[in-house]
């Protein structure tokens, strides 16, 4: 039987695995997917030392912030997929050229983010008739929809084959399929409304969509993004957000695998968790909470209502699925309870 061993990634936890498939149990690392995350940590480092030294704002944070932010999350998921990528599975050489296609483009749309954020202006739907923006625009055009190609390309791969464990296939299956979510749910933003924004240097400059839904509508080119925002997530506090259910879908892999790592981490202080079909129930709780989390955020976001400020129906709608994952839980652990005594009851008996 072969295993995962997730103790240089994850944790210091063993999973039992699937048998390896294609004559091997792992696959090297994926390089371009390596070279992406190493690229996207040194873009953080510039970024931060951008926010230290350089006092330039758009909509009232730094022009160093967006490129941070990205440059992180583009690090978070390329080595995540490439540790999936070394699991055992059929359709390796298929798989790695789509890992690389979300390396390279990843490269491509970040480094124009950055590029954007250097010169103080925009890099999503700004309308600019400048060479560079122009240029980067159709690297947008081009290079977004071959990101979201490959990941679903890779969420159905990797959807039929038996990588893992029991909780930790249900994991990273759920999360390629939440990636592909998020990824889906960023279109939205593109029929926002056009908008006036300042650069930094002051000179207005015009975007033809945002990521603010005002309820009632936007009036006219004014500006939404940036009126009223939290701090570092500039996400919006007078409008719904549509980068909270993006966000939420895009990094629902890292939370769901992670918490396949704490279950078994927990197993040995409680026994109830030591089974895989307890933890493989708990994770499938917890997958179909994220996904109605994801449906909450978005449903709050498209009626024009910020995070902050959540409704009547939202509250209730929230406290809801709050009670439905918690009576989930309770029922796996119930269950496991019972497991657990009938085996004593045997072993007793015996």
């Amino acid at each position: 039987m072969a295993t995962i061993d997730l103790s240089r990634t994850l944790s210091r936890i063993r999973f039992p695995a699937a048998p390896a498939r294609d004559g091997a149990d792992r696959a090297p690392w994926h390089g371009p997917l390596l070279v992406n995350s190493a690229l996207m940590a040194g873009l953080m480092i510039v970024s931060v030392i951008g926010m230290l030294v350089d006092d330039r704002l758009l909509l009232g944070e730094s022009v160093w912030l967006k490129p941070a932010k990205f440059g992180l999350a583009f690090a978070l998921y390329g080595v995540t997929l490439a540790w999936i990528l070394r699991l055992p599975h059929r359709g390796r050489r298929g798989t790695w050229w789509l890992g690389t296609v979300v390396a390279v483009t990843g490269v491509a749309d970040v480094g124009f983010i950055a590029l954007q954020g250097a010169r103080g202006t925009f890099s999503h739907f700004n309308t600019a008739e400048d060479t560079i923006n122009r240029i980067g625009q159709q690297v947008f055009t081009s290079t977004v929809p071959g990101l979201f190609l490959a990941t679903l390309l890779l969420a159905v791969v990797i959807s039929w084959q038996k990588l893992a464990d029991r909780p930790t296939r249900i994991a990273l299956k759920a999360g390629l399929w939440l990636a592909v979510a998020g990824m889906v749910l960023g279109y939205l933003m593109g029929y926002t409304g056009p908008q006036l924004v300042r650069q930094s240097d002051g000179t207005v400059v015009g975007l033809m969509a945002g990521h603010t839904v005002r309820a009632g509508g936007a009036h006219g080119d004014a500006a939404r993004d940036g009126v009223g925002a939290m701090p570092i997530t500039q996400w919006s506090t007078t409008g719904g957000d549509l980068r909270i259910p993006h966000f939420v879908g895009l990094h629902g892999i890292q939370v769901l695998l992670l918490l396949a790592v704490v279950l078994v981490a927990l197993a040995p202080r409680y026994r109830w968790l030591r089974t895989e079909t307890v933890r493989a129930g708990l994770l499938g709780v917890a997958v179909l909470g994220y996904f109605g989390l994801l449906t909450l955020v978005l449903w709050q976001a498209l009626r024009g209502q910020p995070l902050t400020s959540p409704d009547l129906a939202t509250a209730g709608a929230a406290t809801a699925l709050a009670l439905l994952v918690a009576g989930g839980v309770t029922a796996v652990y119930l269950r496991a309870r019972e497991t657990s005594t009938g085996f004593e009851d045997r072993r007793s008996e015996a």
